[in-house]
């Protein structure tokens, strides 16, 4: 493992509140390790050298008390720009013992994650839950094993990753699934939709909270396009894109509003959240907070 140096690790978001009514941002790793052809972070504009290698940040946890110790409590999110649960997690412990940093300062907690080691760590999790708001999100784009292993082969599948989903709704902790992003001409069918919403139902997830399409920019987009080719041989999935988007940044799908409608009906029939306003309403809605 490489450490790379770090002046500060905890910091304010730019609109605190927006995005899950998240404060700040964390991140103790930079690169990942999982290979998704779709990564946001491989763009340019987040210079990061050698994203498929992880590096941690030195001196994380002692960076991390120290800026605990001189902020207001609140909610800090992990797993924006690097996955806070990537391999070398298992051994390092860095996300856990910054857990337990945020349960002894009074932070609650927004993780986002395609990981199920985030089990490991339900404990913690639980402990924090008696003061402060935690939200856990488990990225989930298919509900089909062998899609989820070509477009994220460092990943378990994500039959794992509902089971993680259930693991922790069934320690009480409020847990839902990211569907982003949902990749046009791959991901995008009715039927799909509609089978992840009944998968995520038994596994007790509370929300889902979607993105029908992907966004692509710089180098991320030649990076994309390139696996396009690679692993869907013969099926014309780069020039498609090519097609109908262009340079556009924001590439939704053409099938986005009907997608967006079953997926409403869906959640609404099942008692699943998909609204931000109301995911974030409910699981902050029983702490007192700033």
């Amino acid at each position: 493992m490489e450490y790379i140096p770090a002046s500060t690790i905890v910091s304010r978001t730019k609109k605190p509140g927006n995005w899950f009514g998240i404060e700040y941002n964390m991140n103790i790793y930079k690169g990942c390790c999982h290979g998704c052809i779709y990564c946001d972070s491989r763009s340019s504009c987040y210079r990061i050298g050698e994203f498929d290698v992880v590096k941690a940040k030195q001196n994380a946890l002692e960076i991390i008390r120290d800026e605990l110790r001189r902020k207001s409590a609140g909610v800090i999110g992990t797993g924006a720009m690097s996955d806070p649960y990537n391999p070398y997690e298992k051994e390092l412990l860095l996300t856990r013992h910054a857990l337990e940093l945020a349960d002894a300062f009074g932070f609650g907690m927004a993780i986002a994650t395609k990981s199920t080691l985030i089990t490991r760590d339900t404990d913690i999790l639980s402990d924090i839950a008696e003061h402060s708001p935690v939200l856990c999100q488990i990225t989930i784009t298919t509900s089909r094993d062998d899609l989820a292993e070509k477009i994220e082969p460092g990943v378990p599948p994500s039959s794992k990753r509902f089971e993680a989903v259930r693991r922790l709704a069934d320690a009480g902790i409020f847990t839902g699934i990211l569907l982003m992003p949902v990749l046009p001409f791959l991901e995008d069918s009715p039927e799909d939709i509609r089978e992840l919403v009944r998968m995520a139902e038994e596994s007790g997830a509370r929300f889902i909270y979607p993105y029908f399409g992907v966004t692509l920019r710089q180098n991320q987009r030649d990076w994309f396009l390139e696996k396009l080719q690679e692993t869907f041989p013969g099926q014309g999935l780069a020039e498609k894109y090519l097609e109908r988007y262009g340079s556009r940044y924001r590439c939704q799908s053409p099938r986005a509003r009907t997608l967006f409608g079953i997926l409403q009906e869906e959640c609404e029939k099942r008692g699943i959240l998909w609204d931000m306003k109301d995911i974030t309403h409910a699981y902050r809605k029983n702490y007192r907070l700033m």
